[in-house]
């Protein structure tokens, strides 16, 4: 599996989301995003709507995406999701490539938007092909530490078998689940997304979609961002 060294920044990064005039701009535009989503609007549009009348560059535009959400989506995530003593003894089941990257994301400081409904997101994407970076390893020992610490009873991670490497990252992350005595299990699904719902089981996601068809959720970056990584990229 080649490797590329990090992930998740550009070069314009800096100046699309370390400048405080495009910092209030995107804030008013995520204001504006949830209103229009809340009346209706689809993504869409409102983001078309939003994007010109704030002149976001595409980046940013996707980045305001990632945070929005309707009130309906805020209020319905929120009574699904779970604290971290529910998961005691629990299945949790890992999006894959949607946590991976966005750990791998933060720990390259790449830049990391909290959203509406309190959940990361970055702005990385496999486009069909994944590569590990230098911080693969360490956003996987950072899970490792988590299933200890929470006292799960089994953690099961669901990547997309279609993208390039997927089997690769499958024995990568089976071998130190051995390595640690780890009750894991590691699964290639061609539907990765509804095969996590379809586990009924409580899930770790930052996938609006999955979050919004789960049964339920645990904020896992959220929680792993807040209390053992120190980011100095958050939006």
């Amino acid at each position: 599996m080649s490797k590329q060294s990090n992930r998740g920044k550009e070069a314009k990064d800096d100046f699309f989301f370390g400048t405080s005039k495009f910092k209030e701009n995107m804030k008013e535009a995520l204001v504006d995003m949830n209103y229009l989503l809340s009346r209706g609007y689809s993504e869409k549009n409102a983001l078309f709507t939003v994007g010109t009348r704030y002149k976001l560059a595409s980046r940013q535009q996707k980045a305001v995406q990632g945070m929005s959400a309707s009130n309906e989506q805020l209020a319905l995530r929120k009574t699904k999701e779970v604290t971290l003593e529910t998961l005691e003894n629990k299945t949790l089941v890992i999006d894959g490539f949607n946590i991976l990257i966005l750990l791998e994301s933060t720990l390259s400081n790449g830049y990391i938007f909290k959203g509406q409904d309190t959940c990361y997101r970055d702005l990385s994407s496999v486009h069909g092909n994944y590569k590990t970076v230098n911080q693969t390893d360490m956003a996987i020992d950072l899970i490792i530490n988590f299933y200890n610490e929470s006292k799960l009873q089994q953690l099961i991670w669901i990547f997309d078998k279609p993208v390039s490497n997927s089997g690769r990252i499958k024995a990568k992350i089976e071998a130190k689940a051995s390595d640690h005595n780890l009750n894991w299990r590691v699964i290639l699904e061609d539907n990765a997304d509804q095969a996590i719902v379809n586990t009924n089981q409580i899930v770790a996601s930052s996938d609006g979609i999955v979050l919004d068809k789960a049964i339920n959720w645990f904020n896992l970056v959220t929680y792993l961002i807040e209390t053992k990584i120190d980011s100095k990229t958050i939006f």
